[in-house]
């Protein structure tokens, strides 16, 4: 099976993260895509949305795509989390599967700086995707020997950052047509953000 691995906090997930998901899996030809979520990243420091409302909003976002699910490998497990040992996970559990290892262009100039850049590279296919002022330019790094090529897809520039409908909820602004509409119902529902 040829999987992608679709990795964030998603707080909260938006049509940005489906709009890059739906690219990907189309793309690279993924017979599933994981979202998975994190419990602790190293990288994100600060407070988050408790990780069981992040979970459910991406379900909810994600319902009735037969090709994506939501994985708590990383939500389960204490943290923080480093990509390479979720990915050495995966690996392990299901060796037969070909791994997709889905990042921004902005984490792209990150990734030498992540725990163990080359191994990841030996675990997946690093599939870079254009960011909002940040073109996938020039060629992309290589790893070496023994590591899968790193593959660009470019999808449709959406400007959406979770930072900002989180800032904009807080001031009691609309988040309308920028996350799904269930997804802003549980946000409502549930009081996150603090909307007023």
């Amino acid at each position: 099976m040829r999987l992608g691995l679709f990795g964030g906090t998603f707080d909260p997930i938006h049509l940005g993260h489906l709009i890059l998901a739906e690219g990907c899996r189309e793309a690279c030809a993924l017979d599933r895509l994981w979202f998975v979520v994190a419990g602790l990243p190293p990288h994100k420091q600060g407070e988050r949305t408790p990780v069981a409302d992040r979970l459910e909003m991406v379900r909810i976002a994600i319902a009735g795509h037969p090709a994506f699910e939501v994985s708590e490998i990383e939500a389960k497990r204490p943290g923080p989390h480093y990509s390479v040992e979720t990915l050495e996970t995966i690996h392990r559990e299901r060796p037969a599967d070909e791994l997709f290892f889905l990042i921004g262009a902005d984490s792209l100039v990150d990734l030498p700086t992540w725990r163990q850049p080359e191994r990841i590279a030996q675990l997946a296919t690093i599939v870079v995707v254009n960011r909002p002022g940040l073109e996938l330019g020039g060629a992309l790094p290589d790893f070496g020997p023994g590591t899968h090529s790193l593959r660009a897809v470019t999808v449709p520039p959406i400007g959406i950052a979770s930072h900002d409908l989180r800032r904009r909820r807080a001031e009691g602004r609309s988040i309308r047509y920028q996350v799904p509409r269930g997804v802003e119902a549980y946000i409502e529902a549930q009081g996150l953000y603090g909307g007023r």
